[in-house]
């Protein structure tokens, strides 16, 4: 009685490495945005079957997480020996809302993730310090590092919807422009009926009914920390 051998061959683990698939992840979601990323577009991308990826990654929700991770090490963090809380501040959400705009996906995922890491901790933990080595109590401290990570979210909504629309209109071309055209145009019209907003619109400088003011970010940060200083100083 012969026995019929029967080889199994197993498949090589990938020579891709997690640093290369999150890079690679960051740059499809910065071109994408959330709806375009998955494991095919990254594995072409990566010039890799897809089933390789989940040699370093679970699943599309922990490559989110990871990528988050990784643009949130981009975030500098002030010296706090070297420069007051409110200069502190300012430099740590001008830079949080640059994050925002150079990656608007990230708010999206802000949306339907619940996100953590390393970096994001780094972050926030040094965001409490600021506010607690100027004086504010710890519930102080964390009611004013929400109120101005909520404002700088709130900010960047429209950058990331501003290049959502953006890729439609390159992926649709002709007709998703003129749809928009339609749009503003309409909301434009219905603008015109109420005095304040028609006394901006027929102004020389006045650019769409929906552009934001110039320096609006900035000045609106500075306000917000006027008040928190009128709380710590009471």
């Amino acid at each position: 009685m012969c026995k019929t051998l029967r080889t199994v061959s197993v498949m090589p683990r990938d020579t891709l490495t997690r640093d290369q698939i999150v890079h690679t992840a960051v740059a499809l979601l910065d071109a994408e945005g959330l709806e375009g990323l998955n494991m095919r577009a990254l594995g072409k991308r990566l010039d890799s079957a897809a089933t390789a990826v989940y040699w370093h990654v679970k699943n599309k929700d922990n490559l989110v997480l990871l990528a988050t991770d990784q643009v949130w090490g981009e975030l500098e963090l002030p010296d706090l020996d070297a420069v007051d809380w409110r200069t502190a501040t300012t430099a740590m959400a001008v830079d949080l809302y640059g994050m925002f705009t150079r990656h608007p996906w990230l708010v999206q995922a802000f949306a339907a993730h619940v996100l953590y890491g390393e970096g994001k901790a780094r972050h926030d933990d040094h965001s409490l310090a600021v506010y607690e080595a100027a004086g504010f109590t710890r519930d102080q401290a964390d009611q004013a590092a929400s109120a101005v990570f909520t404002y700088v979210l709130g900010n960047a909504a429209g950058v990331a919807a501003t290049a959502s629309l953006t890729r439609k209109l390159t992926r649709d071309d002709t007709a998703a422009e003129e749809q928009f055209q339609d749009a503003m145009a309409k909301a434009q019209e219905i603008a015109m009926r109420y005095p304040h907003l028609r006394a901006r619109l027929e102004t020389p400088a006045a650019a769409t009914y929906a552009a934001a003011p110039d320096q609006a970010f900035e000045v609106g940060l500075q306000i917000l920390l006027d008040g928190l200083e009128q709380q710590v100083a009471a």
